[in-house]
């Protein structure tokens, strides 16, 4: 299962629950429509099930905080995945690669993915390394007079320091 938050500043939508309802069955049904157009010669195995959760945080920072734990917790699985799978893609077995990473640092997961794969893991894609973050942005757009429309952006950078903050304030302002 794959979770999809959408986090939300300031107050709740009282449709928040319907909503979210159908942002996560159309993303679903997007999911299986396009699937061959990304995994042409792969088969479904089993219908996808995504989670969804609509959530509320009382300051910024503490929505900062929630939002830099998600990245790291990408990271995390990441890098034990990207070593788990090459250690079984390389002849162990899915027991012995977990005994070879069960309560390991990330420090063990970078030597071992260096030194026996050639893998420096800060070179593999931002994406993987980060995740991907959805943010809704105001747009001013010219048109009769000027008018502010909403726009999604996606990103792949650091949003645990304070430089990605500081150039995209507008994300946490109130509107």
């Amino acid at each position: 299962m794959q979770v999809l938050s959408i986090v939300i500043h300031g107050e709740i939508p009282t449709l928040s629950s319907k909503i979210l309802s159908c942002i996560v069955s159309l993303f679903s049904s997007a999911f299986v429509f396009y699937w061959k157009t990304f995994f042409e010669d792969m088969e479904m195995k089993y219908p996808p099930s995504f989670d969804g959760r609509v959530i509320i945080y009382p300051s910024e920072q503490t929505l900062r905080d929630y939002l830099s734990w998600r990245q790291v917790d990408c990271h995390v699985n990441n890098q034990y995945n990207t070593c788990f799978w090459l250690l079984v893609q390389n002849g162990a077995t899915p027991k012995e690669a977990y005994e070879t990473l069960k309560g390991t640092y990330s420090d063990f997961k970078n030597e071992l993915l260096f030194q026996k794969f050639g893998i420096n893991y800060s070179h593999i894609e931002a994406r993987f390394r980060k995740g991907s973050t959805l943010f809704k942005k105001p747009r001013q757009v010219a048109m009769k007079g000027s008018k502010t429309v909403s726009e999604i952006f996606l990103t792949h950078e650091d949003i645990i320091r304070d430089e990605f903050w500081s150039k995209n304030k507008d994300l946490l302002e109130d509107r």
